[in-house]
């Protein structure tokens, strides 16, 4: 029988899935198109998601750990992000 995760640790596989699944250091996302045809603007979302990733990345070294609520929150920012980054075609869709 397989033990749930504590919040600690469901905080860093979010944060490491979320570092291998987004561009979060890519170049190519922080420039706008030439057409200026984002779906919401991918270098603000990132620079949103990766301000959240380097806040919980420091917070769970300095020993605080997230509530349920907080990393539910965290969880559907970065899945928001993720399906604004593909209606932009800068992630592809892994189902």
């Amino acid at each position: 029988m397989c033990r749930k995760p504590n919040l600690a640790e469901a905080t860093k596989t979010l944060i490491t899935q979320v570092k291998a699944e987004l561009p979060l250091y890519d170049e190519s996302t922080f420039k706008c198109g030439p057409d200026n045809s984002c779906i919401g603007c991918p270098k603000k979302l990132l620079e949103l998601v990766e301000t959240e990733v380097s806040y919980w990345e420091s917070a769970l070294d300095r020993g605080i750990t997230p509530n349920f609520e907080e990393l539910r929150r965290f969880g559907k920012l970065c899945h928001s992000v993720r399906r604004g980054l593909m209606r932009n075609g800068l992630v592809k869709n892994n189902n």
